[in-house]
């Protein structure tokens, strides 16, 4: 593998991260689910959750986020080591939100993923959430009205 292949494929890989996150802020879970290979995994150890394949996960993510009033995940780069076709890495996130039924929740987390180069692309072929702090103190913002979010120029 050449070097500049190295790095279109950490460029690559880094963007996929970047899409996962995205596509989770907008509500987008189909173009979540096709980061995914066929027979990808996602699993959250410490919620007891585990979807394994496109169709589960589609399912998944969208139960999981019609829970929350609010959810922002903020998604930091972290290790990328490729092998060939495949690769493994590590994210690190920081996430805030409440729940519909009020409860408050902020976190810090690491996703380790183990990915794949498909003929769509690298996708990840699981992700695996590690949570390493929580805290459950009521949140004291509010969510923004229209009017609040209105562009300003």
């Amino acid at each position: 593998m050449t070097e500049l292949q190295t790095v279109v494929d950490r460029c690559a890989i880094d963007a996929l991260r970047g899409e996962f996150a995205d596509a989770g802020m907008t509500g987008d879970y189909d173009r979540l689910t096709a980061l995914f290979t066929d027979d990808g995994v996602w699993r959250i150890p410490d919620g007891g959750i585990e979807f394994t394949g496109r169709a589960a996960i589609r399912a998944g993510v969208e139960r999981l986020q019609a829970n929350w009033e609010f959810f922002v995940q903020n998604v930091h780069a972290g290790s990328i080591r490729i092998d060939g076709d495949t690769a493994t890495g590590r994210s690190y996130v920081a996430e805030l939100g409440r729940t519909r039924g009020g409860a408050s929740h902020v976190n810090h987390a690491i996703y380790h993923d183990r990915y794949r180069r498909t003929a769509d692309g690298w996708r990840f072929a699981e992700r695996s959430y590690e949570i390493r702090y929580v805290d459950s103190t009521p949140l004291a913002g509010t969510v923004p009205g229209p009017a609040e979010r209105a562009p300003r120029g």
